[in-house]
């Protein structure tokens, strides 16, 4: 849940603040990627009051929409999608990669655009989506791997709960290795992670073929 939402959000980011002619780009590029310099300890007792049931300021804003409050991570059914909304925080990093990309794309592209009539979801489609797609190519990876190794989250707000509903991989495996004292089975965990993060970095090179362009048109 995490990628996907830091994707699209980091790349809707970029391309508000890549908009010409918008003053204060400057100060919104750094309001925007400050959070992500926060550290992830503070960062997660942060969240921890927002999702506070009975004062935190997100059930606050719930309640000022009519919607019903949440219990947030202190339940088990919503603890992972509460979890994955911390992304949000911490888009800045994509987000400055992304207007880097943005800023490389050849303004040639969407002037042959304007001139066979395309308006801007054409210059989305047809020029700036191809071009970004290895910018997007490399985030998607960074994100996945570092996602498979979620563990502050789990480690600081939730200890794995409730009922075992945000027991990461990786905070599982510091449960057995240094809880339980296991380091055999912790170390037998960990290689299980990195097959497993091997596997989707594997598949998503392979499947670039398809998807990943690039200027020069060669997709290898």
């Amino acid at each position: 849940m995490a990628v996907p939402i830091n994707l699209i959000t980091a790349f809707g980011m970029a391309l508000l603040l890549n908009t010409e002619g918008l003053k204060g780009k400057k100060f919104y590029r750094t309001i925007a990627y400050m959070p992500y310099v926060v550290p992830a300890v503070a960062t997660a007792f942060l969240w921890r009051w927002l999702f506070n049931p009975s004062m935190g300021l997100m059930n606050t804003i719930l309640e000022a929409v009519g919607l019903p409050p949440s219990q947030w991570i202190f339940s088990e059914r919503t603890v992972l999608p509460s979890i994955a909304m911390m992304v949000i925080w911490s888009i800045g990093a994509n987000m400055i990669i992304y207007l880097a990309g943005l800023q490389g794309v050849p303004r040639s592209l969407y002037d042959a655009i304007e001139v066979d009539g395309g308006g801007i979801f054409s210059k989305f489609r047809y020029a700036t989506l191809p071009m970004m797609t290895p910018t997007i190519f490399f985030t998607l990876i960074m994100g996945i791997i570092h996602n498979l190794q979620a563990f502050f989250q789990a480690f600081i707000m939730t200890e794995g709960g409730p009922n075992n509903g945000s027991l990461f991989f990786a905070y599982h495996i510091y449960r057995t290795g240094f809880v339980s004292n296991n380091m055999s089975r912790a170390s037998a965990l960990s290689w299980v992670l990195f097959v497993i993060v091997m596997f989707f970095t594997a598949f998503i090179f392979l499947s670039s073929k398809k998807w990943v362009y690039y200027e020069g048109g060669d997709n290898q």
